[in-house]
């Protein structure tokens, strides 16, 4: 790994792609128990944000670092807890809180909620809600990429939980074996649901199982924004020469329950209290501090992303409900009428 050689501009830059992320998750847990007071709004005693919510609060770092080497062009899966990835691709936070929000003006015209959103314009394949899953979909894109000779890549994002899951072994194998064009990156928040990963996870972890199958793997502390993005940078130019997939193990923490209205019960407080003052946020403002960055400019890049997702909410709240009639849209037709 070579010396980092990000300055305070692209640390500013990095900052602020976690200060959104952080502020959309923030905004979306509050929608979820049924507030919106802090956004200007009438609290009601119903859920804006209904159905599960998987929040990526404490792992900022990891979706920021990466995607800020990747083009519009280059693909991108991700998974059930996947707010940070999309943002990071370049996707409209607006349109995503509208998603969400379930309005006929979001992503998926309210049909996919939390769990389904994508964004072909910047290559976001889709969130998926089954564990594992969008990894064989990424694998499929890098094939792509290499039959039409396209100048892109593949990124796959997916827990710890996900490497125990036989897609995982079938993904890598196959794309050693073809030496596509794709990053892994394994975004370790230490736990599987609500069990902790390290009491099912036999070996070394997803570096070592990526190496069995010859792809180059590199591990890298998931909280510190800089080191991903340098890791990731390197990562990167290698599979854009042509050097195979690599896979990026990055380590963070969850600091949110499995779904936004878990309180993590199963989780010892001691653990939480540790995790919080190891913040991915923290980390990069005191680097950003260390190299002259005032604390009124982090400041104000905080309330900048605040603002901006606020005004997002207000618009999601505004925005038409889907019409009845579109319940029978974009659905396979099985030719039968008793679906109707």
């Amino acid at each position: 790994m070579t010396q980092s050689n990000i300055t305070s501009p692209g640390l500013l830059e990095l900052y602020g792609m976690m200060c959104r992320i952080r502020a959309f998750e923030d905004a979306a847990e509050e929608a979820s128990r049924g507030g919106v007071a802090a956004f200007g709004q009438t609290a009601g005693t119903q859920a804006n944000v209904r159905g599960p919510l998987h929040l990526s609060t404490g792992q900022e770092a990891v979706p920021a670092g990466v995607c800020a080497h990747l083009k519009p062009a280059d693909y991108l899966t991700s998974t059930h807890r996947g707010h940070g990835h999309t943002l990071a691709k370049g996707a409209d936070l607006e349109r995503m809180m509208h998603e969400l929000f379930g309005r006929s003006t979001g992503f998926c015209g309210g049909r996919g909620g939390s769990m389904h959103i994508a964004d072909f314009s910047v290559g976001m394949l889709g969130a998926n809600g089954v564990v594992a899953a969008g990894i064989p979909i990424a694998v499929g894109a890098a094939q792509s990429i290499r039959i039409r000779g396209l100048d892109a890549i593949a990124v796959t994002f997916f827990g710890d939980g996900a490497i125990n899951r036989g897609p995982f072994a079938e993904s890598l194998n196959w794309a050693a074996a073809f030496r596509l064009p794709i990053l892994f990156v394994c975004e370790d928040n230490q736990w599987s649901a609500t069990t902790k990963t390290g009491a099912m996870s036999a070996g070394a972890g997803a570096a070592a199982r990526a190496r069995a199958h010859g792809i180059a793997a590199e591990e890298v502390d998931g909280n510190d924004v800089v080191a991903v993005s340098e890791t990731a940078r390197e990562m990167i130019a290698d599979i854009r020469a042509g050097r195979g997939p690599r896979l990026l193990h990055a380590r963070t923490y969850r600091f949110k329950g499995h779904v936004s209205v878990d309180p993590a019960a199963y989780r010892d407080p001691a653990e939480l209290e540790a995790a919080l003052k190891n913040d991915p946020l923290a980390i990069a403002a005191e680097k950003l501090r260390a190299q002259g960055v005032t604390q009124t400019q982090i400041d104000a890049v905080m309330k900048a992303a605040r603002d901006e997702v606020a005004a997002a909410v207000r618009s999601a709240l505004a925005a038409p409900w889907p019409d009845a009639a579109a319940a029978w849209s974009e659905i396979q037709d099985t030719g039968a009428a008793q679906w109707q």
